[in-house]
């Protein structure tokens, strides 16, 4: 008897769940196409050093009039925070198949210019990291090293 009484109770919420999924409207649904979102960086310096476009370091005004910029204060008094994004975003249909393509994707080149220019104002260079890597590869960072070599990013 008791399964009976807690087989009702599951069958009714499961009801219950499905009426109101099938309630929902129909513009909630995913949209799955990338969006043209701010690229954020926060720097380490007043924003009066960044006050025009013209006191941008090479990398960002490189980009031109491809990208529109945002420059302000950070919150809490840390610095200023410099934006980017594409002004015409490619929109595709097989969008998840070109973003896995890091070198194909508009995207990965605004953040890599925001990366230098932070880099430059910050410390005067853009900093690399040191090649040959100074530790032996194991058996995790090669299993990640190909992961992410198929994949892009983790």
């Amino acid at each position: 008897m008791k399964r009976i009484v807690g087989g009702l109770g599951l069958l009714a919420a499961g009801m219950g769940v499905v009426r109101w999924l099938s309630s929902r409207p129909s513009e909630i649904t995913r949209d799955r196409t990338p969006r043209n979102r701010w690229i954020m960086v926060t720097i380490n310096c007043a924003p009066q050093r960044l006050a025009s476009r013209a006191d941008l370091p090479e990398p960002i005004t490189r980009l031109g009039d491809a990208v529109d910029i945002k420059i302000c204060p950070a919150p809490g008094d840390r610095g200023t925070e410099l934006g980017a994004r594409l002004r015409d975003f490619p929109r595709t249909r097989i969008s998840g198949i070109t973003t896995r393509n890091m070198d194909d994707d508009p995207r990965r080149m605004v953040e890599e210019a925001l990366r230098h220019a932070k880099s430059l104002i910050e410390t005067g260079e853009v900093l690399r990291p040191d090649w040959p890597p100074s530790t032996h590869p194991t058996p995790a960072g090669k299993l990640l090293e190909l992961a992410g070599r198929r994949g892009g990013r983790l």
